[in-house]
């Protein structure tokens, strides 16, 4: 046939060496200008490609070459939220495994919260690759218990206490908002491969000679981010009563947890700035308050990408107050109503703002820049997208 439809699996893995260069031959198989006359080198004669509907699979865009990617239109399929994770087990994979192990129904039963531990501690994805094999071993576990001790076993009851008595320790933590305001420690939101995360931020101030000091493997514009921060608090040094001085008679240390994990991207500006500004206040953060954010010298807030992830992440964390980009208002129609439920979600244009949003107390401004009313939207009008009266 000449019109098949042919997928390229994982063409984010292609690699160059010696032996050739596979990208440089997709550019012209790919590109409907050129292969309606595509040539094979192999049997070296012309064939006409542009009836062929390619698809190509891949996890990561930057390591795909850019011409290349130019020549694609790009479909990004978001993960799976938690209750579309626990659906799909309920319905499709639980009773795949219970037959693939020779169990019925009635000899395992899988408990809610048992589910989703599973989900939070023993699978970091945004699939559910994973949490099929652990489903899995689960059937695989009772039927063995049902075996060993006979029909006195039956059913199998798994329950969130029983997992690691049937799966082991928990291999994965996820991130849980402070239970207490802190000085210079502000929950930030991270996107991952797998998803959100809940990314606390902390920052101390010692003496010193004005150093500033980055730590937690951070990348090149999350490092520029920092530093964009602080010129922010440093310009605002006199609304915040911060004496200019301070800055050339302490080091600061911005140390982000989890170091052996990479993080970079411009969307922590906001936390890295509020962090900056309390630990230099002493004025505690709202621990129930979480931000993402890009942040420019003038103390704009910019949009950010990922905002379906990061307010899951803000949700499991046990987050109340999300600050988001005002920009990124228009995003929140695409977010599914069981992630936004239980989430006030507040929406800045200026640093200004997320201060006043975040500290304890509000922020000390004059009266004519007192920040001006953001629009909220509370749990149980989240979907309406109701008008500021």
């Amino acid at each position: 046939t000449r019109n098949p439809v042919m997928l390229l699996d994982e063409v984010d893995k292609l690699n160059s060496d010696f032996r050739g260069d596979p990208s440089s031959a997709l550019l012209e198989v790919l590109d409907p200008e050129q292969n309606t006359t595509f040539s094979d080198h192999y049997l070296e004669v012309e064939f006409d490609l542009s009836k062929v509907f390619f698809i190509t699979t891949a996890n990561l865009l930057h390591t795909i070459p850019r011409p290349l990617l130019d020549r694609m239109e790009v479909i990004r399929i978001p993960g799976y939220t938690e209750y579309e994770k626990t659906m799909i087990a309920t319905q499709f994979l639980f009773p795949k495994s219970l037959k693939a192990n020779g169990l019925k129904k009635r000899d395992c039963v899988l408990e809610e919260d048992a589910l989703l531990s599973v989900i939070r501690e023993y699978t970091k994805e945004a699939g559910v690759r994973n949490l099929e094999r652990e489903l899995s071993k689960l059937c695989r576990k009772s039927a063995k218990l049902i075996v060993q001790k006979g029909r006195k076993e039956t059913p199998v009851v798994v329950s969130k206490e029983r997992l690691e008595e049937l799966l082991g320790v928990a291999r994965y933590r996820y991130g849980r908002a402070e239970t207490k305001a802190e000085i210079g420690v502000v929950n930030g939101l991270a996107w991952t491969e797998h998803g959100g995360e809940l990314l606390i931020t902390e920052v101390s101030v010692v003496p010193g000679k004005g150093e500033l000091t980055l730590t937690g493997k951070l990348g090149e514009v999350m490092q520029e981010s920092a530093k964009a921060a602080l010129t922010y608090v440093r310009s605002r040094s006199q609304q915040l009563n911060i004496d200019p001085k301070v800055f050339g008679e302490v080091d600061i240390h911005i140390h982000l947890p989890e170091g052996a994990i990479p993080k970079d991207g411009p969307s922590a500006g906001i936390t890295l700035a509020t962090a900056l500004a309390s630990a230099i206040t002493n004025i505690p953060v709202r621990c129930d308050v979480a931000m993402t954010g890009e942040i420019t010298l003038r103390g704009k807030v910019m949009p950010i990408g990922g905002l379906k992830e990061k307010l899951l992440a803000a949700k499991r964390g046990g987050i109340q107050e999300v600050i988001v980009p005002k920009e990124n208002e228009r995003e929140l129609r695409e977010v599914p109503e069981e992630i936004t439920k239980g989430l006030s979600i507040r929406f800045v244009e200026n640093m200004d703002e997320v201060l006043h949003l975040s500290l304890e107390g509000g922020l000390p401004v004059k009266q004519d820049e007192v920040p001006k009313e953001e629009i909220i939207y509370p749990a149980e009008t989240v979907s309406e997208h109701p008008l500021p009266a």
